[in-house]
């Protein structure tokens, strides 16, 4: 049985209990309300005709005339019975319809003499109050037995009526609740089938950007919804993370695969000419004059030797990024900062570049000491350093510092080919190069991933600003410590 099902089931079965308990209660305190006012009725009429009977000479009761009147426009009818000579005495609309209440037994107790009961003759109905009226000075057992009764066809209808329109009207509620109860549970659990679908769709992979539409109130289906949604839009995330991560991956292989084939078949052609001047095998050995020799030689040493550092920088980024994502953890010490950035400066002299290396203003790393490592400092200024050597064929670099509250700033700043804003955001990433075509320029995009994850490492951050064709600077915020350290 559906959810949908149950709910309704449920609703109607709690509310048919309530409308029984009710119209059980309702009718109970009808019922009870109207027989006691026609039981007080006749009570009072009890009382009056048993001050106003008087016996006759032949020991028969009699009722004086004008309240027998007053008991006809009540409705009563008076009966009684006489069980010494066995004679009943009535009023006269009794004896006008020909109606006599059943007498008990003179055995019976007076207990059950006494009393209000409801009687039925034929199809009318009364309530009747019988009990003693006259005893036997001698036995003192009862004499004459006065029976009242009173007419209550009309409450009896009142009663059937109020029955049926309680079952009626108790009937047309349940059909009426459960055709509502029913709607009601549809629209509630229509939400719930959008998220099945939802599920199903993502059970099958067609696509994960389904949303479910909810436009209702913020209740727990609201909420289930929300939570769903928010579900949904995680897993698509992490699925196009791990698609773009797959892609980045290929990427990377076939850009590692470039450059690692370049400098390899380089140190393959070489080695093979090294081979071929100096080796053994005479059909193979090339035979040239001694000088010849020498600088093919020193040409070959020197292509190798180069290449290998090519590979070497290769597998040490490599390595680096392995070590990040072991959660390696970077050894630090305080840390004088000029000394370092002057080291880096005069080293940065050497690298290959087309652009003038400028120093500018360094004043604000005087008297700074920061907690860090120098290795990995000096490899995160050198990263930024010839990245800004390698995109900028014509122009300058400039190193400056800047200090901001707490924070000092070590800015690179290069009058290269700039990039898109757009590029921005994920030039940090790995293997992600702006540049297009790695024929151009050298690299496979690890440099500022190796870079960034130095400056986290250090609690700092970097600043970007940058403008296609114009240029890209570099600030570097470390947290740093003031007059901590002498020159």
């Amino acid at each position: 049985m559906s959810i949908r099902l149950r709910l309704t089931a449920w609703y109607t079965s709690i509310l048919a209990v309530v409308l029984i308990l009710f119209g059980a209660s309702f009718y109970g305190l009808v019922r009870y309300y109207t027989y006691q006012e026609v039981k007080n009725r006749l009570e009072e009429q009890v009382s009056r005709v048993r001050s106003s009977f008087y016996l006759t000479n032949n020991l028969n009761v009699q009722v004086d005339a004008g309240q027998l009147n007053r008991l006809e426009d009540a409705q009563i009818y008076v009966q009684v019975y006489n069980y010494l000579n066995r004679t009943l005495s009535q009023s006269p609309n009794m004896q006008d319809l020909n109606l006599k209440f059943p007498v008990p037994d003179a055995t019976s107790s007076k207990r059950k003499m006494t009393g209000f009961q409801r009687i039925h003759i034929g199809s009318n109905s009364f309530l009747l109050y019988q009990g003693p009226l006259t005893f036997d000075d001698k036995t003192k057992d009862v004499v004459h037995l006065l029976q009242m009764g009173a007419y209550t066809g009309a409450e009896d209808r009142l009663l059937d009526l109020v029955r049926t329109v309680l079952l009626i009207g108790s009937s047309i509620s349940l059909v009426f609740a459960g055709t509502l109860g029913m709607f009601l549970a549809r629209q509630s659990m229509a939400p719930i089938g959008k998220v099945i679908e939802a599920a199903n769709g993502i059970q099958t992979g067609n696509d994960l950007s389904v949303r479910i539409d909810y436009d209702g109130p913020d209740d727990e289906i609201g909420q289930l919804i929300g939570t769903v949604n928010r579900m949904l839009e995680r897993t698509e995330g992490f699925y196009n993370e791990l698609d773009e991560a797959y892609l980045t991956q290929r990427r990377f292989v076939s850009d590692a695969s470039h450059e690692l084939r370049t400098p390899l078949t380089t140190i393959r052609g070489n080695v093979d000419l090294l081979q071929k001047m100096w080796g053994q095998d005479g059909e193979k050995r090339v035979e040239l004059d001694e000088e010849q020799k020498r600088v093919y030689t020193l040409e070959a040493i020197t292509d190798i030797a180069d290449e290998s550092r090519r590979m070497s920088r290769l597998v040490n980024d490599l390595l680096s990024l392995a070590r990040a994502d072991a959660g390696k953890t970077i050894a630090k010490e305080p840390l004088a900062l000029s000394p370092l950035i002057e080291e880096v400066i005069r080293r940065a002299q050497f690298l290959p570049r087309n652009a003038a290396w400028l120093q500018g203003d360094l004043e604000a790393v005087k008297g700074v000491a920061i907690m860090g490592n120098k290795d990995y400092l000096q490899q995160l200024l050198f990263i930024f350093i010839e990245n800004a050597f390698k995109y900028t064929p014509e122009g300058s670099v400039t190193i400056d510092a800047a200090r901001q509250g707490e924070q000092i700033g070590i800015r690179i700043s290069d009058t290269g080919i700039g990039m898109d804003k757009d590029e921005v955001p994920h030039i940090f990433e790995r293997f992600y190069r702006a540049d297009p075509s790695r024929g151009e320029i050298q690299g496979v995009g690890l440099g500022l991933s190796i870079a960034k994850w130095i400056i986290d490492e250090h609690d700092g951050s970097v600043e970007v600003v940058t403008k296609q064709g114009e240029g890209t600077t570099f600030i570097i915020w470390l947290p740093a410590v003031f007059n901590a350290l002498p020159e």
